[in-house]
Formats: structure tokens, sequence, C-alpha cells
């Protein structure tokens, strides 16, 4: 399965293989997409509902939600990988980097391209050889391990404001779509578009297909998604953290900034989005870092990198 793979935080223009990435994401999602109205996600409490615009039975909207920090504390790859390492897909000393830079993406609250693509070009080469089958189903069981008890309840309530408008939802992320499309289905979401890792009968090559959907290639999913399925982009909302998306964000008419990096949380007020923050403590607030809640015993690791650091400098 394709890790998660970062391009630099600066804004570029779509590239060729931007566009690339964007259209084999969006032909993913659509052949994995749920049905309409078979979203299957349990009733919310009232405590973490709150007043959204959608328009109820307004077909040609959906919406469209980053994963990582958006509706889930962390990355998914990290998590991912924890998992794998339980399953002695690879040594402790790769699960010592996964450690050190899921350290990093908590405490900095931002994007590092350097420790993103380290830890994409890791999870190929594990991974490669491997049936696309064998990893869904291990997939499932991370899920359940790691996963679930991350996602924000504030985030899930605006995707259930949209499936209760009868409206598509879907994840739109770096990580590997199969990870992103069991994480949707998982949340009772329409499907995923996600960064898509090139198979061969059914077995990966440790090649992507284009680039890692980030960026402007998530701009370029969208658009394309948007396209195949008839939809009016001005009516859309976007929902993400980071400044990464806002070319995503900027497609359409109704664009949230989540628990948002400071760069996007400057952006998001200059033009008036809406903003919404899940992350408990001042702290979180001001500078972006995700809450520390229920990292289980990978926030051992992450506090030895850290510790680590600190004694070094």
């Amino acid at each position: 399965m394709a890790a998660l793979g970062w391009l630099t935080p600066r804004r570029r223009p779509a590239t060729a293989r931007s566009v690339l990435a964007g259209e084999a994401a969006a032909e993913a999602a659509r052949k994995s997409a749920l049905p309409a109205g078979a979203d299957g996600l349990p009733a919310l409490s009232e405590e973490v509902r709150e007043p959204v615009f959608p328009v109820a039975g307004d077909l040609r909207a959906a919406a469209f939600f980053d994963l990582d920090n958006t509706v889930m504390q962390g990355a998914a790859i990290f998590h991912f990988g924890r998992g794998l390492y339980k399953r002695k897909f690879f040594q402790r000393r790769e699960l010592t980097r996964f450690a050190w830079q899921q350290a990093w993406f908590r405490l900095a609250g931002v994007e590092d391209p350097e420790h993103m693509q380290d830890a994409r070009d890791s999870a190929l080469s594990i991974v490669k050889g491997h049936r696309v089958s064998e990893l869904m189903s291990i997939g499932e069981e991370i899920y359940d391990e790691y996963m679930a008890d991350r996602i924000w309840p504030g985030t899930r309530a605006l995707a259930q404001a949209h499936i209760d408008a009868g409206q598509r939802v879907w994840l739109v992320t770096a990580a590997p779509v199969e990870t992103a499309t069991i994480i949707a289905r998982r949340l009772g979401l329409t499907g995923a578009l996600g960064t898509v890792a090139e198979s061969v009968d059914g077995v990966y090559t440790g090649r992507l297909v284009g680039e890692p959907l980030h960026g402007p290639a998530k701009a370029e999913a969208v658009r394309a998604l948007a396209a195949a399925e008839g939809l009016d982009l001005e009516r859309c909302a976007a929902y993400s953290d980071s400044h990464n998306d806002i070319p995503m964000l900027s497609l359409v008419g109704h664009p949230y900034a989540i628990n948002p990096d400071s760069k996007l949380r400057k952006h998001a007020r200059a033009l008036d989005w809406r903003l919404r923050d899940y992350r408990t403590g001042r702290k979180a607030a001001k500078v972006g870092i995700p809450a520390a809640a229920g990292v289980g015993a990978l926030a051992g690791g992450t506090a030895a990198a850290v510790a680590l650091h600190r004694r070094r400098r």
C-alpha cells in the first residue's frame, strides 16, 4: 500500500503528475463508493451536533474532508505503520523512525515534506510484493486497533450533517486510497480520494500512479470527481486543517478551516472562511498542536523521541 507522501508546503500550480494523481484518485473513489443512502453511521449524541449549512435534498452539492488532523487525530499512515509493525512487516528501527515522524507531526502541527517523504518511501518498500487484498484485510484490523478512537467527534458531526441532508461525503487525503476507503466506510461516508499505488495482478509494485495526493493534486482529484459526478463546486463544502489544502478549499463555495495550522488560520480569517477548532487547551488553539489524548502505546515511542531530542539540545 502506498504511504503518506508530501510535497513542499509552498503553494504550486498543478503539474501533469498532480493531474494524473488526481484523476487516478477520482477513478478509485468512484469504484469504491457506497450506494446513495448506504451510510450506516451510528447516531450522534446531541452534544456533538452543531448547526451547519447543508441544504437538504441538494444532490449537486457534496462535502470533501481532509483526513489527518481534520477527521482523525494524527496521521493515518503512522497508525497504519504501527499496525504493520505489530504484524512483523518491518523491524524495530523502522518503527522508531515512524514514532519520531509522528512526534514531529503532533508537536509541529504541520506537514513536513522531509519527514512525510521518508514515511511514504518506507511504506512503499514495506508493502512491495504484498497483495492488495492482504493489506485491505489488515487495514480493517488496524482501524479497530488504532484509529477508531481518534476520530474527532466535532468533525464527524459536520460530516453527518451533510449525510442527513442527503449529500455525498468524501475523504480527500494523501494516505493510501485503500486505508482511506476503509476509514470512509467505517464512518458511513460515500468514499475516499487517496494516493493510488500501482498494482499488477493484485500485487503492489512499490510505485505510485502519478504522485501523492497532496496539495494541488487534491484539488485536481476533487475537480475530476465533481465533473464525473455532476457536482456544482460552488454548492460544495471542503474541510481541512492544513494550508497545503488551500487549493482544494479554494475550489468550493463553502470552505472550512478545521483545527487549522497558523497559516491556514490567517488565510481563512482574511477570506472570512468558517473556522472550527476541536482541540483542547489554549496552547493547541494558539499554535496548532493536536490534542494528545488516546495515542496509546505509540505515545511511549513519541515521548522517548522527544526526550532524546531535548537532551541533545
